[in-house]
């Protein structure tokens, strides 16, 4: 049965590259020079688990549970670069007045734990079906953590071009292993960012490792996640990443691994980053 799943996965057929040119949904204008980044296959994978977002014991509840990894990674990462007042440290209030872009934010999973410790929180995706998801959740919470959120159907490159330098920090997290320009991706996350701010990045290695426990286990044995939602192609390493955010003067200051416990359905910060990995890096500021 193992060897009859791996010939599967194996053949170009069961286990192929995506295309190079992929078109946009409507509700993106993207002008003819802006790379491309958005797959619809993409999109419409996810758009269908939109129903089940907000299950945190449904198909994405992993998602839901890397919260106890992901915010306390943005909100310590924060503090160790001096953007947060000491004052404001210990309080409940602790990314007030930080102002946090979330690149491909879903439904909002991530950008609404941003705003309950009282983030500035923008979410951004091209999936209008999540995004009216992300809304309608919201207006289920009281309304001083609504008025911290925005969501808008958007690209990243769409949204860096009016808002440059505008961010504490960009949040890109379980989204570039599904990007296929990572460069010209990363480039505009990069031109939202203010100076001296930090984008946070989770993502997965690309090692046999990686195939083996994110696209072999999690979606073909475990059924962790749907089947096809990852491709092993699009995978990038953690040295691979640093050298992309080097060109685009940014230094890493941290890069952790992540690791998944399916039956606890909890996640913890190990030293092995062979699958999942976070990092965060800073965007240098420039002698005037």
């Amino acid at each position: 049965m193992l060897l009859s799943l791996r010939q599967r996965l194996l053949c170009p057929l069961f286990y192929k590259i995506q295309p190079s040119t992929r078109s946009l949904t409507q509700n993106v204008n993207v002008q003819s020079n802006t790379p491309n980044n958005v797959d619809l296959q993409e999109v419409d994978t996810l758009a269908k688990l939109a129903s089940d977002w907000w299950d945190p014991t449904g198909p994405l509840k992993g998602l839901h549970s890397m919260n106890a990894l992901r915010v306390p990674l943005i909100r310590d990462g924060l503090i160790s670069t001096g953007l947060i007042p000491k004052e404001q440290v210990s309080t409940p209030n602790v990314l007030s007045g930080i102002n946090i872009l979330e690149v491909g934010c879903g439904g909002g999973i991530l950008t609404e734990a941003l705003a309950r410790i009282r983030a500035n929180a923008v979410g951004i995706d091209p999936g209008e079906k999540l995004i009216n998801v992300a809304k309608e959740h919201a207006q289920l919470l009281d309304q001083h953590i609504i008025d911290k959120i925005q969501y808008y159907v958007q690209t990243v490159e769409d949204h860096s071009q009016n808002n440059e330098g505008k961010y504490d920090a960009v949040v890109v997290s379980e989204v570039l292993e599904h990007v296929n320009n990572k460069a010209s991706f990363l480039e505009h996350c990069l031109l939202a960012l203010k100076p001296g701010g930090s984008i946070f990045i989770t993502t997965l290695n690309k090692t046999t490792a990686s195939w083996l426990g994110g696209i072999v286990a999690a979606e073909y044995v475990l059924d962790l996640v749907p089947k096809n939602t990852h491709d092993w192609d699009k995978f990038i390493s953690p040295l691979d990443l640093q050298r992309i955010l080097k060109t685009f003067n940014c230094s890493t200051v941290l890069v952790h691994g992540m690791g998944y416990k399916f039956w606890q359905n909890s996640w913890c910060w190990t030293a092995n980053t062979e699958i999942n990995y976070a990092l965060q890096a800073v965007k240098i500021i420039e002698d005037s």
